[in-house]
């Protein structure tokens, strides 16, 4: 589902997307870090469905949004690749694949 981002790669766009619950992560420091998930990503510009979910750092901006469950949140990001996946180098394992991701999110807001 993400192929129609790889077609936007690099451009900042406006987006709409109903926010679900907040998650964790280990962060590369191994600290954790707070993530959104967000559902139903649409492309305000092209009314496009452009991911069902995604998952994005707790920013300040959403911090300051004042999140609702199962509520829309409009919201600026930027499209950006990104390499996912396995690695394993001794026992040769690289189940790395490349994936689109936004990034950068500003100008958040409850709908």
């Amino acid at each position: 589902m993400r192929a129609a981002l790889s077609k936007k790669e690099g451009e900042r766009r406006k987006f709409s997307a109903v926010y679900c619950r907040l998650g964790s992560k280990t962060n590369y420091h191994g600290y954790a870090a707070e993530t959104v998930l967000l559902r139903n990503v649409i492309d305000l510009e092209s009314r496009q469905l452009l991911a069902d979910h995604i998952w994005l750092n707790y920013s300040k901006s959403f911090q300051e949004a004042g999140l609702v469950a199962g509520k829309k949140v409009e919201f600026e990001a930027r499209i950006k690749q990104y390499v996912k996946g396995y690695v394993n180098t001794r026992y040769k394992i690289d189940m790395r694949t490349q994936d689109y991701k936004l990034s950068h999110p500003t100008k958040v807001r409850m709908i």
